[in-house]
């Protein structure tokens, strides 16, 4: 079910399907992620959360289906031609290098030459820069390796460096998965100003919690199919809940969101 209410989406998927074998992961799925806004992705194990991001990000091909970027149809088969569209993805592993240091991180595969060398003074401002225009504040150096890092500044650097590419969509997968209280705010703060500089932001995550906090628009996957996609104002934890567990048949789900702790489990 497609939300058709403002102008053109960044991003849209229309009809994608997806199936392994005799499993059918995704069916008819329609997805929006518009610009300037935080979309959050919402679903139990096996939703098929997972393939549907790793089809917008390139690492699977639809079976049938339809993406759109900036209103044009695109295929993207890889990796590669997600980015050079401006998708990025931070996954939950981050893919990050803990003996490297924040700039190599950064600019790891990417890494900019001056005369056959690397030029790291460069590589260093665009870095510093890229940081400060995030407000990412708390590491003590560009230079501190990565393994030194909290869990919250790790997050922060993993985007830092999809962004720094001239992004317009940016993905991430359980952002705040296994975050304190403090590192978790941060990081929720990091999605907002990705979104106040204009980024379309979809956020796979768990945590309804986290996802009312910050998202604008929140869509739910039930058995690998769409079941709703609506402004977060229009929708509360428990009704969420009941989209997640029975597809929005009217299941109760007040038991499972008592104390607030919404639905946290693991990956699709």
């Amino acid at each position: 079910m497609a939300d058709t209410s403002g102008g053109e989406p960044r991003l849209k998927v229309r009809g994608i399907y997806k199936s392994f074998g005799a499993v059918q992961a995704l069916t008819d799925v329609d997805l929006d992620v518009p610009a300037g806004a935080v979309t959050a992705l919402c679903g139990d194990n096996g939703a098929g959360k997972s393939v549907l991001t790793k089809c917008i990000a390139g690492t699977h091909e639809p079976d049938r289906g339809h993406i759109y970027f900036e209103g044009r149809p695109v295929r993207i088969r890889n990796a590669h031609e997600a980015a050079a569209l401006g998708i990025e993805t931070v996954y939950q592993d981050l893919a990050l290098a803990d003996n490297l240091d924040i700039v190599q991180n950064m600019f790891l595969g990417r890494e900019r030459l001056r005369h056959r060398l690397l030029d790291e003074n460069d590589m260093e401002r665009a870095a510093a820069e890229t940081l400060a225009g995030l407000r990412v504040t708390t590491v003590r150096s560009i230079r501190q390796p990565v393994g030194s890092l909290s869990g919250g500044q790790r997050q922060s650097v993993a985007v830092a460096k999809a962004v720094m590419w001239n992004s317009k969509v940016v993905i991430m997968d359980e952002p705040t998965a296994a975050l304190g209280v403090t590192q978790t705010a941060q990081v929720l703060d990091l999605i907002r100003r990705l979104r106040d500089r204009g980024l379309a932001v979809m956020v796979i995550s768990h945590n309804l919690i986290d996802v009312f906090a910050v998202a604008d628009r929140i869509a739910v996957l039930y058995l690998g199919r769409m079941v709703v996609q609506a402004p977060a104002s229009e929708l509360d934890r428990q009704r969420v809940v009941e989209y997640m567990t029975s597809g929005g048949l009217g299941v109760s789900a007040a038991a499972m969101v008592a104390g607030g702790t919404g639905v946290q489990d693991g990956q699709d």
